[in-house]
């Protein structure tokens, strides 16, 4: 019969991911790639704070779109903005830098490491149900992060076919209706509390896992589950192994 999520009733027929920060690890991704351009151009900067920085603008960013103010872009279009703003309050003048090596270094978001426990996880979920992200990146993003990060997705929906920007409440019911499901079919699985809270309120299931150091080794949240979720889990295998035996879901 397969995993029944107590929330909604359904037998789970898909769980799909929060990417950033729950899947793979954003902060150490960017901070590396911002070294390599900081080397480059011979310039001194933190490329922690740097990535902290860029990130700091992501929800921010996406505030006007989901308010209505302004027209659906792509995140690809929001981080190359937000890299723009990020550059100058570094001191760099991004008017002195090629747009190539701009559309380069935005592309560091393509270019993460998934978590140690997420491939073998999704490949062992994904012989379950269907699996792909839940994500605010467009498609683009997430074929070219899952190609180099061997992200075994079976199937992916950016937020450029939803038109929505998470915690958007089509962000979630969009990709359940593309994928010809109830929302009570679907499940999100992510390291974020808050996203866990939309998702719930849109009729998804919910699983937790906690990434405690996404945010670097002085992170304070989203260390544990603070709802009460289908799923809480340590990790992606662990999490697949919970689908696969409903019995242990609640552990």
């Amino acid at each position: 019969m397969g995993y029944v999520a107590p929330s909604t009733g359904r037998v789970i027929r898909a769980v799909l991911f929060d990417t950033f920060g729950s899947v793979v690890d954003w902060r150490s991704g960017v901070a590396r790639e911002v070294s390599v351009f900081a080397a480059r151009h011979h310039v001194e900067l933190d490329e922690w704070a740097f990535a902290d920085a860029w990130r700091s603008r992501y929800q921010p960013s996406m505030e006007p779109v989901r308010s209505g103010a302004r027209e659906f872009v792509p995140l690809d279009v929001l981080h190359r903005e937000n890299l723009l703003v990020t550059l100058t309050e570094f001191g760099l003048d991004p008017t002195g830098i090629h747009d190539a090596e701009i559309d380069a270094l935005n592309t560091a978001w393509e270019r993460l490491d998934p978590w140690p426990d997420s491939v073998e996880g999704l490949r062992v979920l994904g012989e379950q149900v269907i699996v792909g992200p839940l994500s605010n990146a467009n498609l683009a993003l997430l074929l070219h992060m899952a190609q180099r990060a061997r992200l075994p997705w079976t199937v992916i929906v950016g937020s450029d076919a939803t038109r929505a920007y998470k915690p958007d409440p089509r962000a979630y019911r969009n990709v359940a209706e593309m994928l010809r499901l109830e929302p009570g079919e679907v499940m999100l699985a992510a390291a974020h509390n808050g996203d866990l809270r939309a998702a719930g309120t849109a009729g998804l299931a919910t699983a937790f896992f906690a990434r405690p150091t996404e945010h670097g080794p002085a992170q304070t949240t989203d260390l544990r589950a603070e709802g009460t979720w289908d799923v809480v889990c340590d990790d992606i295998v662990d999490l697949a192994r919970r689908i696969a035996e409903p019995g242990a879901a609640r552990g």
